[in-house]
This record gives C-alpha cells, sequence and structure tokens, in this order.
C-alpha cells in the first residue's frame, strides 16, 4: 500500500483502541462518547481532534496492557529464563509436525504397543525441540516488538489490527522479526536490503499474504547464520540498533516498492534493518 493521507492514519490508530477506551478518549476530548466503536470514531474523526493527544492517549493504553503482562513476570526475568534455552533445533520443518505425525506415526504402525515405543522414543524430542524453538522465538519477539512499541516516535496499537503492530513517522507499519532466509545469500542481503524485504514479500505463504506496510528487523550472525538465534536474545546489542535505526529513519515515497506476487504487482512502504555482528 502506498502512503497513506493523515485522516486514514487517524482513522487506523481509533481502530486499533477498544471500544472502552474509545469511550474513555472520547469523553476526554469532549466528544459523544455513546455508542458503538463504529460511531465512535466516526465522531472523533468529525471533531478533527489534536493527534498528539490521540497519540498520548494510545500510548497510556499501551503501557497499562504492558504493566499486567509484567506482573507475570518482569522482562528481566523473561530474558532470564530465554538464557536458559541452550540448542535450537526446530525437529520437524515448522509448521510440518502434524505431517510428520500423521506420516511416520499414525499411518505407519499397526500395533499399539510398536506405536507408543516409537512415540517416546523418537517423537518426544522432536515435539520438545519443536516446542522450545516456537516459546524462544514468540517470547524474544515480544520483548523486541514492546521495545519497538515504547519508542517515542512509535505509537503502538492497543488491539489487534489485521497488517498494523505500530505507527513509524506517520505511517502504519506490520512489525515483522525475524532470521535471514536459510538459502538467502548474506552478502547479498547486507548490500542490498531492500532486495530481501521485495524477495520476502514474494516468497510470503498464500495463507499469510499481505501487502501491508512492512517494518523488516532481520538478526543475523555474519559468521555463523545458523547461531542467528542467539544474537536475538543479545537484548542489549538488539534494542541500541533498534533506537539508533528509529531515531534516525523517515519514511517517504522513496521506501515504496513494488513486488509481484502470483502474477499480479503490489507497491508497498517498506523498512529494513539488519541487526547484525
Amino acid at each position: 500500500m502506498p502512503l497513506r493521507g493523515r485522516k486514514e492514519v487517524l482513522k487506523l490508530k481509533l481502530s486499533s483502541v477498544p471500544q472502552p477506551a474509545l469511550r474513555a478518549l472520547a469523553k476526554e476530548l469532549g466528544v459523544d462518547h455513546r455508542g458503538t466503536a463504529t460511531q465512535l470514531i466516526v465522531r472523533l474523526l468529525e471533531s478533527d481532534p489534536d493527534e498528539r493527544k490521540v497519540d498520548d492517549f494510545i500510548r497510556g493504553e499501551f503501557k497499562k496492557r504492558l504493566r499486567q503482562r509484567r506482573t507475570q513476570i518482569s522482562d528481566d526475568e523473561l530474558k532470564a529464563e530465554l538464557r536458559k534455552v541452550t540448542r535450537f533445533s526446530w525437529g520437524v520443518e515448522q509448521g510440518q509436525l502434524d505431517r510428520k505425525i500423521q506420516s511416520n506415526y499414525v499411518r505407519k504402525f499397526f500395533r499399539y504397543e510398536e506405536l507408543l515405543e516409537s512415540v517416546k522414543a523418537r517423537l518426544h524430542n522432536d515435539v520438545t525441540d519443536y516446542v522450545l524453538c516456537s516459546w524462544f522465538n514468540y517470547w524474544t519477539t515480544v520483548l523486541i516488538e514492546d521495545h519497538v512499541a515504547l519508542h517515542r516516535r512509535v505509537v503502538p496499537t492497543v488491539k489487534h489490527l489485521k497488517g498494523v503492530d505500530i505507527f513509524f513517522d506517520g505511517q502504519p507499519f506490520d512489525l515483522k522479526v525475524s532470521y535471514l532466509p536459510g538459502h538467502y545469500n548474506v552478502s547479498e542481503a547486507l548490500s542490498n536490503p531492500i532486495g530481501l524485504a521485495k524477495w520476502m514479500y514474494e516468497n510470503q505463504g498464500a495463507q499469510r499474504f499481505g501487502p501491508d506496510n512492512r517494518l523488516f528487523v532481520v538478526v543475523l550472525d555474519k559468521e555463523r547464520p545458523e547461531r542467528s538465534w542467539e544474537l536475538k536474545r543479545d537484548f542489549d546489542l538488539v534494542f541500541r540498533r533498534l533506537d539508533e535505526f528509529l531515531d534516525r529513519e523517515d519514511v517517504s515515497d522513496k521506501d515504496e516498492i513494488a513486488f509481484t506476487f502470483r502474477k499480479r504487482t503490489y507497491t508497498a512502504v517498506s523498512k529494513v534493518l539488519i541487526i547484525s555482528k
């Protein structure tokens, strides 16, 4: 999607706020706070509110949600738990676990005892590895996304909004934290990050396809790409590089890229940060 206008962005910001909070915002801004979320958004837009007040309100709502999560486990405690992971091996390809269970166990064995013995001998380790990798990826990403969301130039979303995680420099972005694809050339990625972004748009799965604006954060150990997962939990480095990027970058039509998916051409605004060592 190309660059969006101020009113369209403001509508997206309001759409990312749950209805009870929208009512509180409307009341705070002196707008009729009755009715549905859609009605509230329409009235708020018609009132032409001070966008800085809207941004500050949304940031406050996000911080409330973040404080609630931190009552369960602090960021420092979560980081300590993530440092306990000593190996990163999926065991099976991500998303292929059910297929392996069906082909190697469900449809292969006829006898009950043989099935159980095989599951205990082999599948248990595969499932454990898969769960640990998924757990590690999820919570490291949560910490990174939370850090981005708290940056002074970012407005986060408070509830799920398809294709939008944050607003940066006045534009909506889907935040994607990932590793360099296994077969992608390291030198090519470092010298041409926009080419990498285009590749990732064009090679996304059909079920997850979206032409949304994206901020790609790619974590890469240049010497040992297979160890990039360890770099992802080097939060001092990752957070410093994120802050430097968000402090200096802006968004303009120079960030628009065209890509092809299933013979159709799309336009999106994309920013890329490769965090490497």
